[in-house]
């Protein structure tokens, strides 16, 4: 479980990939001083388990499913990611609750400075806006955002200031792909009231 408050950009250093799969090694600052083989990670919002460490840098794998569900598949050596630890138990909660299990990808179709803001204008598939309302949640690329409004297959998040200096979404423009995942209370409630 994570937050969507990103710790820090990491880089990727290698990319090895096969026919079906990948592996990412990333330099990471901050979440490698207590990092643990084993341990879970939100790479642009995926969760993904660290396989290898070194003192600067970890290895995750990327499974087929990951790979066909995000768009982790368009990293290359040299590519800027949002990285979180999972949140432990006595931690501070400052985003809302994002799994780490995404559930699409969307383009940015518009990328509008407005006043201290950036807005972001997201196309995506009719089954993720479904789930997201006016001031509800959102985690794009494993950032906790505000959703300001919904379309059929649009979206628009605002970031301020320092969510565009700390996060790969301020390096993005207009074109750029970005994982989705919606706020899982909507799901639920979908769920049980069936």
């Amino acid at each position: 479980m994570f937050t969507g408050i990103i710790e820090e950009m990491g880089k990727i250093i290698e990319v090895r990939k096969t026919s079906t799969y990948f592996t990412l090694t990333l330099e990471a600052d901050q979440i490698i001083k207590d990092l643990q083989v084993g341990d879970s990670v939100s790479v642009n919002g995926v969760c993904l388990t660290a396989a290898s460490l070194s003192p600067s840098s970890f290895t995750v794998d990327i499974m087929p499913e990951t790979v066909n569900a995000t768009d982790l598949y368009q990293l290359s050596e040299g590519s800027f990611v949002n990285l979180e630890r999972s949140m432990p138990a006595n931690g501070r909660f400052g985003g809302h609750f994002v799994s780490g299990h995404v559930d699409g990808t969307g383009e940015i179709v518009e990328r509008k400075p407005e006043s201290n803001a950036v807005y972001y204008r997201i196309r995506t598939s009719a089954e993720i806006t479904r789930y997201l309302v006016m001031k509800g949640s959102v985690a794009v690329d494993g950032a906790s955002l505000t959703v300001f409004d919904v379309t059929e297959d649009t979206f628009t998040i605002s970031l301020i200031p320092h969510t565009l200096e700390v996060t790969v979404l301020g390096r993005k423009e207009t074109g750029d792909k970005v994982n989705i995942e919606c706020d899982v209370v909507g799901k639920y409630i979908e769920k049980l009231m069936k």
